[in-house]
């Protein structure tokens, strides 16, 4: 493939760091069953996503409290425990994007992230701090898959869509990023991101 990406935007959870909300509740709630019906019933998927898009998280607790008063200790651990949740960094991953930015491509980052979790990553994961610059979901009230978090990134960094590549683990936030214009490869590994990026010209 002809070598045309200037600009490499990568997701961040499950592509740069290790993200597992079930790391602190296998001890906070040991029995699997109750643990995957809390997951499932209390704690969603789209009750966290709604932080992701700039709820605050005292609204969000509030929220799931009123409709489950007798699981309020286990509600409030998920924020209390969340740093649990994000262990370890994937250091092949990172390996290959400190690569591309040393080799002079425009590097940033596009994330579905709650403003103050993503400040603690931040603090902790300092190689989210190397690239040009990052659009968290939570700063922009804006969620991947919709095309306007895509157009968002790409006028505030000024990139040019058919010469950005996007990596993400989700095929939905990848086909969003398809329909604004964008190249985009699902992450699975960084094996497989590899031989991607050599697709696409760029050095792996």
């Amino acid at each position: 493939m002809q070598n045309t990406i200037k600009h490499v935007v990568f997701d961040i959870g499950r592509v740069l760091i290790h993200y597992d909300p079930h790391l602190p509740f296998r001890r906070i709630l040991p029995d699997e069953a109750e643990r995957n019906w809390f997951f499932d019933n209390v704690c969603t998927h789209e009750w966290n996503l709604e932080q992701d898009r700039g709820r605050p998280w005292s609204e969000a607790e509030d929220l799931l409290i009123a409709q489950y008063p007798q699981q309020e200790t286990n509600i409030r651990a998920f924020r209390a425990h969340w740093p649990e949740m994000t262990p370890h960094a994937y250091e092949d991953s990172v390996a290959l994007m400190r690569n591309l930015i040393a080799k002079g491509y425009d590097v940033t980052l596009l994330t579905n992230f709650a403003s103050d979790t993503l400040a603690n990553a931040r603090q902790r994961f300092p190689f989210l701090n190397e690239t040009r610059g990052i659009t968290v979901s939570g700063d922009i009230q804006l969620l991947k898959p919709d095309r306007e978090i895509y157009e968002t990134h790409s006028a505030q960094f000024e990139l040019e869509p058919a010469s950005t590549l996007f990596i993400d683990d989700s095929p939905p936030n990848v086909a969003g990023a398809k329909a604004a214009g964008w190249n985009a490869v699902l992450f699975t590994d960084a094996d497989t991101l590899k031989r991607d990026l050599k697709r696409f010209g760029l050095p792996a």
